[in-house]
């Protein structure tokens, strides 16, 4: 558990779409020494350019690389699967054809930069801090973070959205797409569809301010 001395930018699914994240990127003013930025997954698949978001993700993580958090989303899971062979009609099927569109690779290949591949097999399944806990996809009730299941971190939706459970930490994350931000007392949904004609969304903590592109 880290706690940060400044201010916590996070930033919801970017699915490919580069120049929505540019944008968000420069509207954000960090003080690099204090604040920090956690990335919640989901930077391929759908998008035009997720070759492009990865390349970006990792210019940023070479300049300030531990002020910087990257978590796992289910569609970096299913790329690595597809890239191990498993799971291939699956990630097709849920964006992954735009992806590999990105590389210039015909199905079956795998022609991605080792710096590529390192990023993906290296994702964070949550981070926590003092007053929050960020996660791709949302928890189980009654589960300390420590024994969540990566499926549930990856994947869950409705037994968390209709929770009300108290996990001592107001929860942040994506995954479920909303048309505004998923605002309750335990949790904030910033999955605004940027993919699908929505706007990427960055969180700033503890203001609890919006930033849209």
């Amino acid at each position: 558990m880290i706690a940060p001395s400044g201010k916590i930018f996070a930033v919801g699914d970017v699915h490919g779409c580069v120049d929505k994240l540019k944008t968000v990127l420069g509207m954000i003013k960090l003080d690099w020494d204090r604040d920090m930025m956690v990335f919640l997954g989901d930077y391929v698949d759908r998008g035009p350019d997720s070759r492009g978001v990865i390349e970006l993700l990792l210019d940023l993580k070479k300049r300030h690389g531990d002020r910087l958090i990257f978590l796992k989303g289910n569609h970096e899971w299913m790329f690595m699967q597809f890239l191990k062979g498993e799971e291939q009609d699956f990630f097709l099927q849920n964006g992954g054809i735009e992806t590999l569109e990105s590389y210039s690779l015909e199905k079956g290949k795998t022609d991605i930069p080792q710096s590529h591949l390192d990023f993906l097999d290296n994702l964070d399944l949550y981070f926590e801090t003092q007053n929050y806990i960020f996660v791709h996809a949302g928890l189980r009730s009654n589960i300390p973070i420590s024994e969540q299941s990566p499926e549930d971190l990856l994947w869950i939706r409705s037994p968390f959205l209709k929770s009300s459970y108290d996990w001592g930490k107001r929860v942040i994350f994506g995954h479920t797409p909303f048309s505004v931000p998923f605002i309750e007392a335990n949790k904030v949904g910033i999955d605004t569809g940027a993919v699908y004609g929505g706007r990427l969304t960055c969180l700033m903590l503890p203001d609890f301010e919006f930033i849209f592109s």
